[in-house]
């Protein structure tokens, strides 16, 4: 690490990720300066015990004009490349990284590598548990699990490290993991209305270009695997070095989704692995998700009975497809999580019973048409649509065919949940599927989740 000693560092955002290389560059006694756009009171509210750290800051509506005098800027992944302030500094010379990229540059142990648009976090997980299974010693991190930068010394090259990227996470990276995995692409961040984040994509091609990184610099001995029936992700094929892998329908996958089960394929046949009746994950979309983890698992060395047990007890990740309570008769699913059109549908078609829907939240440039199809042709029969894409997606379902109640118009998740209930007949499903991000009502996912569970506790 002796690169560092010595370096003024410039920390930009502070939050999850932010905090983690504070922590890691305090380690080489750097000379750190913290940026961030919150003022004080802000910043130090939600993280009290940051203003004690031996770091300055600047902070407020001018903190980039700290930037001129450092050798090293860590950017969020929140924060644009084409910031101004960033292309002056890299042409003045200054080293412009992330987190994430230091990461893959410093880590002594194989990672594996897992992204897409949706099911990153259930598959990262998976894997996870599956190299833990196995006994070995792993290590959980990205947008999920701890922040691994500030122990990265710790980290043995025995180790193995699984991370979820984001779009944002990898489109400036110069190293691809070991074992990359590309579940579906479609499409995300085609806008940003995140009031402390000024990244996003200009286009879907710019969403998928980032996406590439994951492989596009693999070696002969890395491996990649891809979902055999989304044509994005079996494009990036050509782009590797690695040894490729596919799952899916295909009858040429080597992890197979045949008749609601997972299969795994080698030279000694066909073995299974989890049927979906015996899931703990709801939802037919989350066999991708458990056949991905498999086949990656199964590349590391993993046993057929450590992939197979740790399929059946896996019960998701929180705010996604996560059962809250059953008051009345109903069931209550929160998937606050589910920020596209695509998650919702998958949402959906998890449950055979009537569905009462909440929707709606602010802008991230999607397109409602298919999910207004979808909720129109499902066993959905009442929705609530909130918030700032109301007007587009109840445009929506009117042009989708969509017949049954739609309410609109309210604000607190005391009256979103209060309705659903008043509608509900034992035997529903209540569920929080919004297809949009949350930044008009609620602080964010996670808050926006939170409330939901509150909710429905007091019922």
């Amino acid at each position: 690490m002796d690169r560092f000693k010595g370096k003024k560092i410039a920390i930009v955002g502070l939050s999850t990720e932010g905090q983690d290389a504070i922590r890691f560059f305090l380690k080489q006694r750097c000379d750190i300066i913290c940026l961030d756009r919150r003022d004080e009171t802000i910043l130090f509210s939600s993280y009290p015990d940051m203003k004690n750290l031996p770091v300055r800051f600047h902070l407020g509506d001018s903190y980039l004009s700290e930037l001129s005098a450092v050798d090293i800027i860590v950017r969020t992944p929140g924060m644009s490349l084409k910031t101004p302030e960033l292309i002056q500094a890299r042409a003045r010379g200054v080293e412009i990284t992330s987190v994430t990229k230091l990461f893959l540059e410093l880590c002594k142990a194989p990672i594996i590598g897992v992204t897409g648009t949706k099911g990153k976090g259930t598959t990262s997980t998976l894997i996870y548990e599956m190299l833990k299974k196995s006994g070995k010693t792993a290590y959980l991190g990205g947008n999920v699990g701890t922040p691994l930068l500030s122990l990265v010394e710790s980290i043995k090259p025995e180790d193995w490290v699984v991370l979820e990227l984001s779009s944002f996470q990898l489109e400036d990276l110069n190293q691809s993991p070991h074992i990359a995995v590309v579940l579906k692409v479609t499409q995300e961040h085609l806008a940003n209305f995140d009031p402390l984040a000024t990244n996003f994509h200009a286009s879907r091609e710019a969403y998928v270009e980032a996406k590439k990184h994951i492989i596009s610099h693999q070696k002969t001995g890395d491996f990649a695997v891809f979902h055999a029936d989304d044509p994005t992700s079996c494009s990036f094929a050509k782009y590797t070095e690695a040894t490729p892998f596919f799952y899916g329908k295909s009858p040429n996958a080597q992890a197979l989704i045949e008749n609601d089960a997972v299969f795994l394929m080698n030279d000694e046949g066909k073995h299974g692995i989890v049927d979906r009746s015996h899931m703990k994950l709801l939802g037919s979309h989350n066999l991708e998700n458990v056949a991905a983890a498999s086949l990656a698992s199964s590349l590391v060395g993993i046993t057929l009975d450590d992939i197979k047990s740790t399929a059946e007890a896996f019960p998701g990740l929180p705010l996604r497809l996560e059962k809250v309570g059953v008051k009345n008769g109903v069931l209550y699913i929160n998937d606050s999580f589910s920020t596209t059109p695509e998650s919702t549908i998958s949402a959906i078609d998890a449950f055979d019973a009537p569905i009462i829907l909440i929707l709606g939240g602010s802008e991230k440039g999607a397109d409602f048409t298919l999910m207004g199809e979808a909720i129109a042709h499902s066993n959905v029969k009442k929705t609530i649509v909130v918030g700032q894409m109301t007007e587009r997606i109840v445009q929506s379902l009117h042009t989708g065919g969509f017949q049954g109640e739609m309410i609109t118009g309210l604000t607190s998740m005391h009256d979103m949940v209060t309705k659903a209930a008043q509608g509900s007949q034992p035997g529903d499903v209540i569920l929080l599927s919004p297809a949009c991000a949350s930044f008009d009502l609620f602080k964010n996912y996670k808050e926006r989740g939170k409330q939901f569970t509150y909710e429905v506790s007091l019922l």
